[in-house]
């Protein structure tokens, strides 16, 4: 335990192992996906159908070429040797290995895991991690999964597991998995059955070890891992590791086969000892399918009666060869410690939060974020041309991806969702990345550089998206990101990682470049940029090409770009300490911040500017083949995203980098018609601060207005993707002669387009939600508390902008903590969990929220974005935001 009088994370034994040898306490992890079929990744069909391609049913059968799956798993930092649990209830036609899902066009809203399971606690070197895992005694109801939701339409809710009835009379297990390491190599797997029936239960359990197969392929990874029954366990020897072992307690029976594909699933039979070997000994009693002494996979099968009520706790051991105590002497030992170290390291980081809430809530995001780490690898070149085992047809050298022959990953990363968006995304890795720096800067900071090496980032500067389309665009908000991680670093360790900013901002200056060369059009400061992440928010599809080269100017693109001149300055600011050649570069951003809000300053009082004076409002506007322009009024998030743009420059800035002040006093005398653009730049308010924003005063406030709206934007859970009164009120436009029509949508979407999964047409989102929050606290900083705005709009009540700022946070946080009621707004779906007091402290954080209600909706294990709601609940000025440069 910590005694250090002023603690912070690094004092722990947590935070001792991050501040050490980290790279060693890292090297094993839960960076094993909960899905790799239906993935980019292993299709290598003609069409791109991945999700036909490999399919559910096939994964017990098949190996992967890019990865693998399973159940609360834990592998290396190269996937080499994997471990997971699976299950089998006596019932089921196929053991529970892997999580069970719809696919895209399964699902009625799209893809959706079926399963019922938590992410409850870990800590950021995976010294502890524990998930719970709610499985059936009765037979897993697949077909009727498959069936209903084929049957709804997009207009009807999603029929999850809970919906089917299979868990009534608590007839089910709880499964908790408990990983704890005795060192960086020393991994303990601790396994709590529970059976929550009043009537005995049988249950088989089987840890399972196993090596990627990278032998099926044409790659020159040397020998065949392989692993070997001893006296004491199994050894694994593998040629890139040292040995290892793999101990049970008790008297398992070891099971063995081969994971590579059994060519039966292709009507092309052999004998052989297969990947679905485990699976058919233990479903079918087929002894010809396994070996019991040697192979690549392996389980110690467990087969066990529970007594109503009871529990039955398995214990495992994977460390290295060469060790020789007995394996289970110190295990009690260990994970009791682990538990402890994980809850001293919390408290420490949660000393300024009192409500208990708070902090599990706090803890449980925490949690989620830790165990969506996963081991991503994907040559595309590799994918493109295909291996003798799979030789795809030539017409993919004009698919998906066909530019991206440069990408080449095999890194930990942060996913959105590891069931249902397991691959990264890059703007919701830049969100996951500041979040993760409350806890742990260094792998934030490896997340933001990992996207900008030269094995991602394209030649020309652009960002990978993600790997359905690596190409789409996504806002540019890495550097926000970067310059919020160097700030969480710095307060946190008290040394300014320049070099960490420095790579970043270099980088950062050719993806600035290629938006300026690519997304703005005309060369007028105004952007375009296609759907940029917020799906299907446009009356149409933002991102496909428009009729009759009609070209649409976009508010967000627009302001996201202002955004990013603005942090880039900042970042050459506090380079320039350092290096005063920056400077240069911190005016070029200040000149072209200038530059994007004159374009934007327009009156708003016809139909070619952004704004509209009459509403209030930014919106879209639509560039017509014939030179006319027609605003699109559709009043959603899209006009938000200018407030974003928001930067307070201090005089103390302007004392210590004096070239700098003279550039821009130069630059300002040029151009006196900028100067305007500038709250007050020849008189800076009391506090010495000079506004840089694309809104001043009077739009600030208009803007404000539609926000916090009760009939419009603002809900008692954050601030809503679209105005309410589309509800009864629907945009409509003709349009290439159609007739389109956009409706507030509080829930799912109600078409497929994006596939249908998302929908930004109503719902609460907390990445926006989020970037208000911190824009508004910025924007206080320079009015102070004389400037307020009536919240909510016609209210009576006057608040100052900071005021407001708490308020949203409030309500997002709300999203997730207990009610005057007791019930958690996030939780609405899930009535049957809330039956039993005691399940009411496990929590789902979902991709986005109910427009009205707050319910959970989309991902239910998204974690990625919304576990935001950490920094929410983290006293801000534990990780605000300082804007004065170093200088040292």
């Amino acid at each position: 335990m910590t005694t250090d009088a002023n603690p912070n994370i690094l004092t722990t034994a947590e935070g001792q192992r991050l501040a050490g040898d980290e790279a060693a306490w890292r090297r094993w992890g839960p960076y094993l996906a909960e899905r790799q079929w239906g993935t980019v990744r292993e299709d290598y069909s003609a069409d791109g159908d991945a999700w036909r391609y490999f399919p559910h049913e096939q994964a017990r059968s098949r190996a992967y070429r890019w990865g693998e799956d399973g159940i609360g798993g834990f592998c290396d930092e190269q996937m080499r040797w994997c471990l997971s649990v699976a299950f089998w209830n006596g019932q089921d036609e196929i053991i529970k290995e892997r999580l069970f899902g719809l696919s895209n066009p399964q699902g009625n809203h799209g893809e959706d895991v079926k399963e019922l399971y938590f992410h409850e606690d870990g800590t950021p070197s995976h010294a502890y991690m524990r998930m719970l895992y709610r499985y059936p005694q009765r037979a897993f109801p697949y077909q009727q999964l498959i069936a209903e939701n084929a049957r709804r339409d997009a207009s009807q809710p999603e029929f999850d597991l809970l919906d089917t009835g299979i868990f009534a009379e608590n007839r089910y297990f709880d499964i908790t998995i408990e990983y704890a390491k005795a060192g960086p190599d020393d991994v303990l797997l601790n396994i709590t059955i529970h059976n929550a029936a009043d009537v005995p239960a049988t249950l088989d359990v089987l840890p399972q070890l196993w090596a990627r197969n990278t032998w099926s392929w044409d790659e020159p990874n040397g020998a065949k891992p392989g692993l070997q029954l001893g006296e004491n366990g199994v050894v694994a020897t593998h040629a890139e590791l040292p040995a290892m072992q793999f101990n049970a307690e008790g008297q398992p029976q070891w099971l063995f086969c081969e994971n590579e594909t059994n060519p039966a699933l292709f009507n092309k039979p052999v004998p052989g000892i297969y990947k679905d070997g485990i699976n058919d000994f233990v479903v079918h009693s087929a002894a010809d399918a396994i070996r019991s002494d040697q192979g690549s996979k392996c389980a110690a099968r467990y087969h066990l009666d529970i007594p109503t009520g009871g529990d039955v706790t398995l214990r495992l051991r994977w460390r290295p060869a060469q060790a020789t105590n007995p394996p289970f002497a110190d295990f009690g030992q260990i994970i009791t410690s682990r538990q402890n170290e994980a809850d001293e390291f919390y408290a420490v980081l949660q000393r300024g939060i009192a409500d208990e809430d708070a902090r599990l809530v706090q803890r449980q995001a925490l949690a989620g974020m830790l165990w969506s780490k996963q081991f991503y690898l994907f040559d595309v070149r590799r994918w493109l041309q295909g291996d003798s085992e799979d030789m795809p047809p030539p017409a993919r050298w004009q698919g998906r991806n066909k530019d991206w022959q440069h990408l080449s990953c095999a890194d930990i990363l942060s996913m959105p969702d590891t069931w249902e968006y397991p691959w990264f995304a890059a703007w919701d890795l830049a969100f996951h990345a500041v979040t993760f720096a409350l806890v742990d800067p260094a792998f934030a900071k490896s997340q933001l550089l990992a996207l900008v090496q030269e094995r991602y980032m394209h030649p020309n500067g652009q960002i990978p998206a993600y790997e359905w389309s690596y190409g789409d665009v996504n806002p540019p908000v890495q550097a926000w990101a970067t310059w919020r991680v160097f700030q969480m670093d710095t307060a946190l360790t008290g040394q300014p990682d320049h070099l960490f900013l420095e790579r970043m901002f270099h980088k950062l200056l050719l993806n600035f470049t290629w938006w300026v060369n690519r997304k703005d059009a005309q060369g007028r400061n105004v952007f375009q940029g296609g759907f940029l992440g917020l799906d299907n928010i446009e009356i149409f599809d933002r991102s496909a090409p428009l009729p009759d080269g009609a070209a649409l100017d976009q508010p967000d693109a627009t302001g996201w770009m202002a955004s990013y001149a603005l942090t880039m300055m900042r970042i050459a600011l506090e380079l320039a300490c350092g290096n005063r050649a920056y400077i240069d570069m911190a005016v070029k951003f200040f000149e072209h911040f200038l530059y994007v809000a004159a374009a934007m300053s327009a009156r708003g009082d016809n139909d070619h500017d952004l704004w509209n004076e009459e509403d209030g409002f930014f919106y879209d506007l639509l560039h017509l083949p014939d030179g006319s322009a027609k605003p699109l009024k559709v009043r959603s998030f899209v006009g938000i995203v200018p407030l974003f743009a928001v930067h307070i420059l201090e005089s103390d800035v302007l004392q210590k980098l004096p070239e700098f002040a003279e550039r821009l006093d130069w630059f300002l005398k040029q151009r006196p018609d900028l100067t305007n653009l500038i709250s007050r730049w020849t008189e800076p308010n009391g506090k010495e601060f000079r506004l840089l924003s694309l809104l001043r005063g009077h739009r600030t406030k208009c803007l404000l207005r539609r926000i916090l709206d009760e009939s419009e934007f603002l809900s008692d859970h954050g601030i809503r993707s679209v105005s309410r009164q589309y509800l009864t009120q629907p945009f409509q436009f003709n349009f290439g002669g159609k007739q389109l029509e956009l409706r507030y949508l509080p829930a799912e979407s109600d078409s497929r387009l994006f596939g249908g999964n998302s929908n930004w047409r109503g719902p609460v989102w907390m990445s926006l939600n989020y970037l208000l929050v911190e824009s508004l606290y910025e924007y206080h900083r320079y009015y102070g508390e004389d400037f307020k705005v009536e919240c909510p709009t016609r209210s009576g009540q006057m608040l100052t902008l900071r005021q407001i700022a708490d308020l949203l946070s409030q309500r997002l946080a709300g999203l997730t903590l207990r009610d005057q009621s007791g019930r958690r707004p996030v939780m609405a779906a899930y009535p049957a969990l809330y039956a039993d007091p005691a399940q009411s402290g496990r929590i789902l954080f979902h991709e986005y929220y109910h427009g009205d209600n707050g319910s959970g909706l989309g991902a239910a294990h998204q974690t990625g974005w919304s576990g935001l709601v950490a920094l929410l609940l983290q006293p801000r000025r534990e990780h605000a935001r300082a804007d004065i440069p170093s200088c040292h």
